[in-house]
């Protein structure tokens, strides 16, 4: 197979997307020795100049080296992040303990914070599923950045993002505390218009959602069981009433 190189410096070792006028690559930076991989997004058509001012608005983002125009496409360089997609970690039965579920949630939720600081077409692009990476033995979040083009793209696209992926996260389940519940509710009415308002409410809820949590941990294992078979029992008669 011949060798591609862009810029005599990237050397494609996989295309994982090819369209018309997008491509995502995996490639090796042949002057780095330590951690050479690279993600390369390249553009070309209507997208190149769109993507030209928006890659150069990018002021703090640890994971982009570089943007440049070669030829007649423009390439975007980051760096790589481990882990696989959201959807194969959290799951409906996925069995995780409220402490990791409120650790999650809290690096999902300030990865998206930090993403506001990028232009909006960016920053909800790394947040679509399949780049919100979760490495399940790290306990750690990370963001995969295919900037796939998007197009009318705000702050309230972040926070909805963002909010779909917490709920998956503190998706609903037997032991379920109601000021956890309570927190996903808003998330599902979307009742925060951007991120910096999602992630104060959230500091918010957090606190009353690890109270009611440790005091059940207080509890011995039947008496938290009942707790839960309560609550539940309480939250099906409300939603028959409904």
């Amino acid at each position: 197979m011949e060798t591609v190189m862009v810029r005599g410096r990237y050397k494609i070792v996989r295309v994982l997307e090819a369209g018309d006028d997008y491509a995502f690559a995996e490639a090796v930076d042949i002057t780095e020795r330590e951690t050479p991989v690279r993600l390369l997004n390249i553009y070309e058509g209507a997208w190149l100049p769109i993507y030209a001012r928006l890659f150069s608005e990018i002021k703090d983002c640890p994971a982009f080296c570089e943007a440049f125009l070669a030829e007649e496409s423009l390439t975007a360089v980051f760096r790589p992040c481990g882990g696989v997609p959201i959807d194969r970690v959290f799951y409906r039965g996925a069995d995780w303990s409220w402490r990791d579920r409120l650790a999650f949630a809290e690096q999902l939720l300030h990865q998206a914070l930090l993403l506001a600081d990028l232009p909006p077409a960016v920053g909800c692009a790394a947040l679509l599923a399949d780049n919100v990476r979760v490495d399940a033995r790290e306990k750690r979040i990370a963001l995969r950045f295919r900037i796939h083009p998007m197009e009318a793209m705000n702050a309230r696209e972040l926070a909805l993002l963002a909010s779909d992926h917490a709920r998956k996260i503190l998706a609903p389940r037997f032991r379920q505390g109601d000021a956890e519940r309570a927190f996903c509710r808003r998330l599902e009415r979307g009742d925060f218009p951007s991120i910096v308002p999602l992630y104060a409410g959230w500091h918010r809820a957090v606190e009353d959602i690890t109270v009611e949590y440790e005091a059940l941990d207080q509890k011995n294992a039947f008496k938290r069981w009942f707790a839960f078979l309560w609550k539940n029992i309480k939250r099906a008669f409300r939603r028959n009433r409904r």
